[in-house]
């Protein structure tokens, strides 16, 4: 069934249930809402207890549960609804409110070891508050309120939020509206009194499917033409004309095999989906921009510097794949071998390079005009560089340390198996005192984060996340400020009239 149907109001959906207070009450709130989901060639009926899709369902349940045993982390208190509410949820209105989201990110990237799908959605939201209050100064536009309502009504109930900003593309020489196909942006199709309707896709969406609503946004600049493209709006992940198609993962399938060992990491994984819209209708209350395209290249700005930040969560991943390295030259007995320590302290060292640049990118955040802080933007980009090249040296260290056995270690079966098993147990041993299982565990780790489900998470989407490297390089050069810096070195070179840091030539002893 297609769009061009209404949709019950936000209030009316929610109503129906009680606010999610745990990371149990987030599963159980996934379930029947019979999505069009399709999943190597099959459409799911219940997404939920899919063994694929279950870790990362499990990975947004961590963000709940955080909440609960570390709230003064996880929580922070919101004078919108005047009570705690989860930090993912939660608007900054200082410095340090940067400082805690960033601490929180690392903390969950050590406890899941992949990416918990919730800092984008959290960004967009940073973002939104911040524009729609520029777009109403401006413009004279009801949107701020409009999104304050809905921030209301997700901090009343707990909710996830994902956010749908990559766009398929289609011809990168082309804009929006030059595409030989309209739909390869996200566009409005038609405009009523009560609402717009939307046709397209958002490709690389990260927890889109395991997410309760979806903002969708402006991928790029646009111009008078792409007006069209120009729109942010708000759609329950269960609305009419919404088909989601589950990425691949490297070695996703192990999930489907007998025992957990082979995983590597069986309980946490990544998800991006591919979000098709077929004429998906947004009432006006969820509508945030609707053909202001010239805020589409600042609001693609801000959501980077804040989504650039984020890319702080490696780090716990960083320390995640740092211990098994430790652990693995420990099982093999190398831990004393000086080269061994030497490349931990440099695994170490560039994990803590990537963090320091994230938490200097938010003690330097300022306050935008509506309110919200947000990240240093040039600090914010090279903590995004940084994590283009870190993780995969940090990787590659690690499968250094592991040995070749990382890649030609048998099945979890063949351990298991009466014969071969003794086999394997026997000549797979390191330290006597360690049992072999240990080893094989340790190495399905790495492997699971460097080449399996989760070097997704570590590695690919650092790579491309939030803008590949190119992208960070060029706002890198837009904040550089060479004019300025050319200046100081002038002044104490002597060359400027005004530089009073050494006399002129003539006047020299």
């Amino acid at each position: 069934m297609t769009g061009l149907q209404r949709e019950e109001s936000a209030a009316e959906r929610w109503a129906r249930f009680s606010p999610i207070s745990s990371g149990q009450d987030y599963i159980e709130s996934l379930r029947g809402r019979k999505l069009r989901v399709f999943l190597f060639g099959d459409e799911i009926q219940e997404p939920v207890d899919h063994p694929i899709i279950r870790p990362s369902i499990n990975a947004l349940k961590a963000t709940y549960d955080l909440a609960i045993q570390d709230p003064a982390l996880a929580t922070a208190h919101s004078d919108l609804i005047n009570g705690p509410v989860n930090r993912f949820l939660h608007l900054a209105t200082s410095a340090e409110d940067l400082v805690m989201k960033s601490r929180m990110q690392r903390r969950l990237g050590q406890l899941t070891g992949t990416c918990f799908q919730r800092c984008v959605g959290m960004d967009a939201l940073h973002v939104l508050h911040s524009i729609t209050y520029d777009l109403d100064q401006k413009h004279g536009t009801p949107y701020h309120q409009r999104f304050l309502n809905f921030m209301k009504l997700a901090q009343t109930n707990n909710l996830i939020i994902a956010g749908g900003m990559t766009d398929p593309k289609g011809d990168r020489s082309k804009r929006p509206s030059e595409q030989a196909d309209p739909d390869l942006f996200l566009r409005v199709t038609a405009r009523t009194q009560d609402g717009v309707y939307v046709s397209g896709a958002k490709a690389h969406m990260t927890g889109g499917l395991n997410s309760h609503w979806i903002c969708v946004l402006p991928t790029m600049n646009l111009a008078p033409a792409d007006r069209d493209y120009a729109v942010i709006g708000l759609v329950p992940c269960d609305a009419v004309g919404l088909t989601f198609i589950y990425g691949r993962q490297s070695c996703d399938t192990r999930a489907m095999e007998p025992g957990q060992i082979d995983q590597g990491n069986a309980c946490f994984g990544g998800q991006e989906v591919l979000v098709a819209f077929d004429n998906v209708f947004i009432p006006n209350d969820h509508v945030l921009m609707d053909g202001q395209h010239d805020f589409a290249q600042e609001l693609v700005a801000r959501f980077t510097t804040y989504h650039r930040a984020s890319y702080v969560c490696k780090t716990g991943l960083g320390d995640v794949m740092t211990g098994a390295a430790a652990a693995i030259a420990e099982f093999n007995g190398a831990d004393q071998a000086s080269h061994v320590r030497d490349k931990l302290v440099e695994m170490t060292h560039l994990n803590e390079t990537i963090y320091s640049s994230a938490i200097a990118s938010s003690h330097e955040g300022k306050r935008l005009p509506s309110g919200v802080f947000m990240h240093d933007p040039m600090l914010a980009n090279v903590c995004k560089h940084n994590v283009t090249r870190f993780p995969y040296e940090i990787a590659r260290l690690a499968q250094d340390l592991a040995g070749g056995l990382l890649v030609t270690l048998p099945s979890e079966q063949d351990f298991d198996h009466q014969i071969a098993g003794a086999i394997l147990r026997k000549y797979l041993k390191g330290r006597a005192e360690v049992p072999t299982e240990h080893r094989q565990r340790m190495l399905r780790l790495i492997e699971n984060m460097t080449l399996g489900r989760n070097a997704v998470g570590y590695l690919t989407e650092s790579m491309h996340g939030a803008g590949s490297p190119q992208a960070q390089r060029i706002q890198i050069m837009r904040s550089m400020d060479l004019p300025k810096k050319k200046l100081l070195a002038r002044q104490l070179a002597g060359i400027d009239d005004q530089s009073t840091t050494r006399p002129p030539i003539a006047e020299r002893p």
